[in-house]
C-alpha cells in the first residue's frame, strides 16, 4: 500500500501538526440572562450550570470570563410579565435594566470586551412573539420601526454589536439605516440569517419566560427541511449591510454553515443552542457520555463546519478546559 493514512496518526505530535481545524477561546461567545434587581443568582433549571443574574452578577461572570480569555459577550434580557405590552413599549425605556446593564458593563470594561444584543420583541411583548401581532398574524413591515428603536436604544446604551434576531423581512437593512442616521455607523450587525423554526429553542425560553402565548413561530422562521432558502435569506442580510451572518441551532445544521462559509466573505456565526447543550449536559450527567471528550467535539464540529464565531453556553467550560491544556 503507497498510501497509509495511519503514518499522519501515529503520534499526539504529528497528529497536532497536521490538524486541519482550530478552535480558540477566542472564537467563542458567552450567553448571559439578565434580570432586573441586586444580588440575583437563579440557576435556570433545565439549563444545569447557567443562571439568570443581575448586572452586579453579571459583572463577576464577565470577569471570571475574561481572565479564561473570552472577550465577546450575548445579553439577553428576562423581563417581568407586568412590563410586556403588544409593543414592546419597555424595549426602549431609559429605565430598562438591560439597557442600564450595558451602559454599567461597558463603563467598567470598556473596550476590553464586546458586547452582542439581541433584537427581537419576544422578550417584550405580551404576545410572546418577534413581530407586532395583529389577530393570528405576525405583521412584517410593521414590526420593522419598533426593532429600528430598540436596536437603536442598544446602540446609546454601549452596545458593540446588534443582534436582530426576530428574521422580519428587511429588518436589517431597516437597522442599518437607523443606527448610520444616528452616528452610530461603528456599531455592528450580526444578523440571525437563517434562524429556523427549531425544537432546541425550550430551555432558553425557560431562562427568558418567552415562548409565544399563541401559535407558534413558523411563519417567520425557516423551516428545517429547507437549505436553498438559507442562501436567500443570505443574500438579502448581506445587501442589507450585515457584518456577520448567523446560522441557529447549529448541530442540527451544520450543512448550512458550511454552505455559507462557501458563498460568503463576511464572518459566519453558529448559534450551538440551549437545547444542544442541554441534551449534552443530560447525556453526560447521566453518565452516559464524558464531557471534556463530548463538548470539545461538539464545538470542534461546528468550527469544522466553517463557523468563525460559535456562541455557545459551553464557552466558559471550554476555556478552563484550555487554560487547563485539556484542549
Amino acid at each position: 500500500m503507497n498510501r497509509r493514512p495511519r503514518r499522519n496518526r501515529a503520534t499526539a505530535t504529528s497528529r497536532g501538526f497536521l490538524k486541519e481545524t482550530h478552535l480558540s477561546v477566542l472564537n467563542l461567545v458567552q450567553p448571559i440572562f439578565l434580570v432586573d434587581g441586586k444580588g440575583v443568582k437563579e440557576e435556570v433549571k433545565s439549563m444545569p450550570g447557567n443562571f439568570r443574574m443581575s448586572t452586579d452578577e453579571a459583572i463577576k461572570e464577565i470577569q471570571s470570563c475574561i481572565a479564561l480569555g473570552i472577550g465577546s459577550f450575548i445579553l439577553f434580557p428576562a423581563v417581568n410579565e407586568e412590563l410586556k405590552d403588544t409593543t414592546a413599549t419597555y424595549s426602549k425605556d431609559a429605565n430598562n435594566f438591560y439597557l442600564k446593564a450595558f451602559e454599567t458593563i461597558k463603563a467598567d470594561f470598556g473596550d476590553d470586551i464586546q458586547l452582542i444584543t439581541d433584537v427581537a420583541m419576544d422578550p417584550y411583548s405580551s404576545d410572546g412573539h418577534d413581530g407586532l401581532v395583529k389577530g393570528d398574524k405576525i405583521l412584517n413591515d410593521e414590526s420593522l420601526p419598533i426593532l429600528g428603536e430598540m436596536a437603536l436604544a442598544q446602540a446609546r446604551a454601549g452596545a458593540d454589536i446588534i443582534g436582530p434576531s426576530d428574521m422580519m423581512d428587511g429588518r436589517v437593512g431597516y437597522i442599518r439605516e437607523v443606527l448610520d442616521d444616528n452616528g452610530f455607523s461603528d456599531v455592528g450587525i450580526l444578523s440571525y440569517t437563517a434562524k429556523y423554526a427549531s425544537a432546541f429553542y425550550g430551555p432558553f425560553r425557560d431562562a427568558l419566560d418567552s415562548a409565544p402565548k399563541k401559535g407558534d413561530k413558523k411563519t417567520y422562521q425557516m423551516d428545517p427541511a429547507n437549505k436553498r432558502e438559507a442562501l436567500l435569506e443570505a443574500d438579502l442580510d448581506f445587501a442589507e449591510g450585515a457584518d456577520i451572518m448567523m446560522v441557529k441551532p447549529a448541530l442540527p445544521y451544520l450543512d448550512i454553515i458550511h454552505m455559507l462559509k462557501e458563498n460568503y466573505d463576511i464572518p459566519i456565526a453558529a448559534y450551538n443552542v440551549s437545547g444542544e447543550c442541554s441534551m449534552l449536559t443530560a447525556a453526560c450527567q447521566n453518565g452516559w457520555l464524558d464531557f471534556e471528550k463530548a463538548m470539545p467535539e461538539m464545538l470542534m464540529s461546528i468550527k469544522r463546519a466553517g463557523a468563525d464565531v460559535i456562541i455557545t453556553y459551553f464557552a466558559k467550560a471550554y476555556a478552563e478546559m484550555a487554560r487547563d491544556g485539556k484542549v
